[in-house]
């Protein structure tokens, strides 16, 4: 189920250099994909190595200078080091692991591996700030530099079009989405004759960027203490890497899936716990997508002839897989595709005219209770779910599936004006969020404020036609009372007498 060649959609030159065969190894930059299996970039670089008969150097580097950049983040991404270094290192592929100790540590790294390169191949990530990074480096490099999408099933630069509404890219996906199924990453991109070995980096790049050791890979909190990060968000119980991933994946599958349409029930935690390891590319979705609907016993036969736009039928499959690949392949790839084609994905400007024109005519209504970011963050309102909601964000990084947007809805409602409420769901979740900073979170977060959804009568205070959610009806109607035992006042009070 693998393919050979990677893509032509899925690469992009990015500078006008030319490769040169003379070089002493070809640079595989890994930012965003970070994992050695199901790797559209890896497999580039690969090819390109057994093509030009030069050795493979793997660069995986770690700035302290990102925003929000925490010990929960930077302990996840140093987790994914540790299994890229086993996996490499295993293949005799030179692989460096580097940590900024203080910002700006790590200028100019790149470049002085290109100096020596036959040429540079790098991921393609929309958001955070590998875009800038990547175009600012680009033209500093006197070798070809590609970047690589293996983002998702479908490729960005088959979806630069807007999509207003989840329907409208659902049909569009439906109609397209075959051959790109078809073209998949190979599962293990170094299988096949062995590359060649490269006898050891310049001397005067591994001392002035040394690699991590293996016992910083192995517990980096003694790293993590002296880094000039986030020191208030800790490191989460979920460990990063592929082989944390992998073992998720497979336990979803196996005791998660068939119940995956209870996922809105906080006491049936039948969602898949895969966000984190996506959003930092230690799974990809191509295996992702193959793990899931081999439980199936699907083929691409399978696939319907008539793009609908309906979520039901197109897959035929299982109610739980229909379920679970509308998440994956519709909602997940929306996001990507937005935050790839525009710019406002973070903004005001980017929710929908009607949205803003109904929320701007309620922004002066009186609010039965105004919040600062300061009191939310620290899950001190009158609202016990909301509240609980909020300690499970900080304790492990996420929100169950429902309450997240339970939770955004809130925030609308308890802040001065709309405006102000888009900006505190951005920074909450971008700083607690294990998975935030990724274009699945901006779509949900603007899916709260009416983004790919429709007005909703009848007209309310504050919300106007946004649709509207409460946490009396979210009592009502979900199976709540262990989440609540678990996150609500209780748990608040274990943690003041600790």
């Amino acid at each position: 189920m693998s393919g050979g060649e990677v893509p032509a959609i899925r690469i992009a030159v990015r500078n006008a250099c030319d490769v040169r065969p003379g070089g002493a190894f070809v640079l595989y930059w890994m930012t965003s994909a970070r994992r050695t299996r199901s790797n559209f970039a890896l497999q580039r670089a690969v090819d390109w190595a057994r093509e030009l008969e030069r050795p493979l150097v793997v660069l995986e580097a770690l700035r302290v200078g990102y925003a929000w950049a925490s010990d929960r983040f930077h302990a996840f991404v140093i987790d994914g080091m540790r299994d890229n270094a086993a996996a490499l290192g295993k293949r005799g592929i030179t692989y460096w692991p580097y940590a900024e100790r203080a910002e700006g540590e790590g200028k100019g790294l790149v470049e002085a591996l290109a100096a020596s390169a036959c040429l540079v191949v790098t991921d393609e990530y929309p958001t955070l700030f590998l875009p800038r990074m990547l175009a600012a480096v680009a033209p500093r490099l006197p070798v070809r530099l590609e970047s690589v999408d293996g983002n998702g099933l479908m490729p960005l630069r088959a979806m630069s079009q807007r999509f207003t509404y989840a329907h409208q890219f659902r049909r569009f996906v439906q109609k397209t989405i075959a051959p790109h199924i078809a073209a998949r990453p190979m599962p293990d991109p170094l299988a096949g004759p062995k590359l060649a070995a490269l006898a050891a980096l310049a001397p005067e790049i591994t001392a002035r960027w040394p690699r991590l050791t293996q016992d910083e890979l192995d517990d980096p909190r003694r790293l993590l203490a002296v880094l000039p990060i986030d020191h208030g968000v800790d490191v989460v119980e979920d460990r990063g890497g592929q082989t944390a991933g992998r073992a998720r994946l497979a336990a979803f599958v196996k005791s998660r899936l068939s119940r995956y349409p209870d996922r809105s029930h906080p006491d049936d935690d039948a969602a898949s716990g895969l966000s984190f390891h996506l959003h930092f590319g230690h799974v990809s979705a191509h295996e992702v997508f193959e793990a899931v609907v081999a439980q199936a016993d699907w083929s691409p036969a399978s696939l319907a002839v008539k793009a609908t736009g309906r979520r039901e039928g197109f897959w035929n499959v299982s109610e739980p897989v229909d379920a679970f690949l509308d998440e994956l392949v519709t909602w997940r790839e929306l996001g990507f595709a937005r935050c790839a084609s525009t710019d406002d994905y973070m903004q005001w400007e980017g929710l929908p005219a009607w949205a803003r024109a109904t929320l701007e005519k309620h922004a002066g209504d009186r609010r039965p209770h105004v919040y600062t970011q300061t009191e939310l963050e620290d899950g001190k309102t009158h609202d016990p779910v909301w509240n609980a909601a909020m300690r499970q964000l900080r304790e492990e990084g996420r929100i169950q599936n429902y309450l997240q947007m339970l939770w955004g809805k809130k925030i609308l409602e308890w802040t001065a004006h709309p405006r102000n409420a888009l900006e505190i769901m951005i920074a909450l979740n971008d700083r607690w969020s294990v998975d935030g900073r990724d274009p699945a979170s901006y779509t949900n977060i603007g899916w709260v404020l009416g983004s790919y959804d429709r007005p909703w009568a009848p007209e309310r205070p504050i919300f106007g036609m946004i649709r509207y959610m409460s946490s009396d009806s979210a009592v009502r109607k979900l199976r709540m009372k262990g989440w609540l035992a678990k996150w609500g006042e209780t748990k608040a009070q274990r943690s003041l007498e600790l």
